[in-house]
């Protein structure tokens, strides 16, 4: 099977892009994308778990979308709220109603599936996350005197600025081309998330993100939700102590998936391991 684009629309004002593979009906795996990043992250991912019996949707969302791409300069359009409704209208939108369905999340994408799961748990069937930890074990981790976690985070405090897009996007993208890179995420890939967030608007969307945000990461309750946690441990944002420490956090199955010499951007570095991870996940606990 081969992913189809579609457009999804929620309201008049927010038509998303979304990569769709596998029969309509079938189990809904809802896949969201992180920064930086883009819906093409989940290609391969998108087809395994069609190839399995299930729905897979990953959109791009609120702001790389240029159809959903309320104004970057009013912070409140990009909230998390926003995001965790956006998916719940996405699902809708998709044909699922009130259904149970499976959510995976990278980066950004992990923090909105997070949310999700403490103020909707009844809504998931499982729940799937790479690289971003639970939050309350990100803020214990920065916390910690001689921990290294807030020198991977401080990136962050530079998004905040008037000219990050700007910075991001200097030199044909160069602070982006080297950190994938540095990843080891494939050249195609690179070209496939640089068509989505390669301009300035889109960029200044995504960067909204962080300053609708600020410094404050709120605390979640534990998640109830059967839960497969996914850290490469070349990540150079997310340190062990948020990673290992994400387990103090959920309260039902879980599972932590540690994968060597890999970075953050582990759906495109090792499309096949993620992949089968979801699949033995999604396997597990059915909707």
């Amino acid at each position: 099977m081969m992913s189809q684009l579609e457009k999804i629309a929620i309201a008049p004002h927010l038509v998303f892009d979304a990569l769709t593979c596998g029969e309509r009906g079938a189990p809904l795996v809802l896949l969201l994308h992180g920064f930086a990043g883009s819906m093409n992250c989940w290609r391969a991912q998108t087809t395994l778990l069609a190839a399995a019996g299930c729905r897979a949707v990953a959109p791009n969302q609120r702001g790389y979308s240029q159809g959903a791409r309320p104004d970057a300069g009013d912070s409140s359009n990009y909230q998390i709220e926003r995001m965790m409704d956006d998916a719940l209208a996405i699902v809708a939108a998709c044909g699922y109603g009130d259904a149970r369905f499976h959510l995976v999340g990278h980066d950004w994408g992990g923090s909105v599936a997070w949310a999700l799961a403490d103020r909707h748990p009844q809504r998931l069937a499982s729940l799937a996350v790479l690289s971003r930890p639970h939050p309350n074990a990100f803020n214990r981790a920065l916390q910690i005197s001689d921990g290294d976690q807030a020198r991977r985070s401080r990136h962050h405090a530079a998004f905040l600025e008037p000219d990050a897009a700007d910075m991001v996007l200097a030199d044909d993208a160069k602070w982006l081309r080297e950190r994938w890179a540095a990843a080891s995420v494939p050249p195609a890939a690179m070209q496939e998330h640089l068509s989505v967030i390669g301009n300035k608007e889109t960029m200044e969307a995504a960067l909204a993100w962080y300053r609708a945000r600020g410094a404050v990461r709120g605390p979640l309750g534990p998640i109830r939700v059967p839960t497969l946690y996914v850290w490469g441990d070349a990540d150079d944002t997310v340190g062990r102590d948020a990673a290992e420490g994400t387990e103090d956090f959920v309260a039902a199955p879980y599972r932590f998936e540690v994968l060597p010499g890999v970075g953050h951007f582990a759906a495109d570095q090792t499309p096949e391991r993620v992949g089968e991870l979801l699949l033995q996940h999604v396997a597990a606990f059915p909707a």
